[in-house]
């Protein structure tokens, strides 16, 4: 039996504490996120949202938004950028396009092979680009569309296009042509 989206509203009624998706039929429970990994992506959200927001670019989405994806699947990364061609006006639903970007961020409880599934699940769905954000190791993996590829039981598996520390900068210029940031601009400060 396949569920649908009504089924996982049901269970985030119950579960209202927690991060609630349906991958692939099934429903997907997960814990709120750790401390730093929420400041990191309030610090990203910031970063490139007031510069998204400067240049009229479109729409920067928060870890608790729903993404309906083209399968049926219903996603929430950390974080997602819509350009405004994609996404002319913010309604009170889900958000029924695939996003550009999304943004994940590895909790003290996540595996970075399920990170990687579903960053690879979004762009199998039309996402052209992803970031997973590891502050364990100080590292951003960047995903292309074009690193898409299955392995040998026909699942999609994405590897990264560059693995970036501290002392790189990222960029995107396929979306946000000019647009850079310092990977240390992530990490929250150390107050001593």
């Amino acid at each position: 039996m396949s569920l649908s989206v009504s089924d996982v509203e049901k269970v985030q009624e119950l579960f209202s504490e927690c991060q609630v998706e349906l991958r692939e039929g099934k429903i997907i429970v997960t814990s709120p996120s750790d401390l730093m990994s929420s400041e990191i992506g309030v610090m990203f959200m910031v970063l490139l949202g007031s510069w998204v927001h400067q240049h009229d670019w479109g729409h920067i989405l928060s870890a608790r938004t729903g993404i309906c994806l083209p399968n049926g699947d219903l996603l929430s990364p950390k974080v997602a950028f819509v350009s405004r061609e994609r996404l002319k006006r913010v309604s009170r639903t889900y958000l029924f396009v695939a996003p550009d970007l999304v943004v994940e961020i590895k909790s003290i409880w996540d595996r970075i092979r399920v990170l990687e599934g579903k960053i690879a699940l979004f762009l199998n769905q039309g996402v052209q680009v992803g970031l997973l954000i590891d502050p364990d190791k100080h590292t951003v993996r960047v995903y292309r569309s074009s690193s898409l590829s299955k392995d040998a039981e026909g699942e999609e598996v994405v590897s990264p296009v560059a693995i970036l520390r501290d002392g790189d900068t990222l960029t995107i210029p396929e979306l946000f042509p000019g647009w850079e940031m310092a990977i240390t601009d992530l990490w929250p400060p150390v107050y001593e």
